[in-house]
């Protein structure tokens, strides 16, 4: 017989990453072992590495919604709209909204605090950003409408991003007000874009 709620696909994936969150803010993410994560939301190791097929994605677990937000940045923008004018909306919105992928929710902080003590974590958050750095550029390569260095593009603008994302997470770990450093992080982001549509505007 399947452990309680080994059959429910995304109710299933949705618990245990609920208490995978749960347990790696209380204890630390190098503390708790997949095992126990599996206990604890009854089901089985083999079900965990089904949805989560390493154990860094049970907290890093929104890569694949930074993919689709990048492609539909590219592939969505208005006719005439550059791509560095195309990602500052999109990057702009997340901001706006308090989206987890912004980092100035909140709820962003215990998530920072996780990330930066755990050496694993970190080391995947790089991997998240070079996979990230490259999926975009290979959009650009064959995105018509664009006629820059895509590669340049996507490696000037996810370096940037990432520095811009890192002194917010040290800020909010910090205990800094939320407000002065949402300014910050929107005076870095407008920054950031500035540099990319001086040297990548069409």
């Amino acid at each position: 017989m399947p452990r309680t709620g080994e059959r429910g696909g995304p109710q299933t994936r949705a618990r245990i990453l609920e208490v995978a969150t749960r347990l790696f803010i209380e204890r630390g993410y190098d503390t708790v072992t997949v095992a126990e994560v599996a206990r604890e939301a009854g089901v089985s190791s083999v079900t965990v590495f089904k949805h989560f097929p390493r154990k860094e994605d049970l907290f890093l677990d929104r890569a694949d919604d930074a993919v689709e937000l990048l492609r539909s940045a590219v592939r969505d923008r208005a006719p005439g709209v550059g791509v560095p004018a195309a990602l500052r909306e999109a990057m702009i919105r997340l901001v706006d909204a308090g989206h987890p992928l912004s980092g100035v929710d909140d709820r962003s902080i215990p998530f920072f605090r996780t990330v930066a003590a755990s050496p694993a974590l970190i080391a995947r958050a790089r991997e998240i950003g070079a996979d990230l750095q490259r999926i975009l550029a290979e959009e650009l390569e064959h995105d018509p409408a664009f006629a820059g260095d895509g590669t340049l593009l996507a490696a000037f603008f996810i370096a940037g991003y990432g520095t811009v994302m890192v002194e917010t997470a040290r800020r909010r770990i910090a205990g800094e007000p939320p407000s002065a450093v949402v300014d910050d992080h929107r005076v870095r982001l407008e920054r950031l874009f500035e540099a990319l549509r001086g040297g990548f505007g069409s």
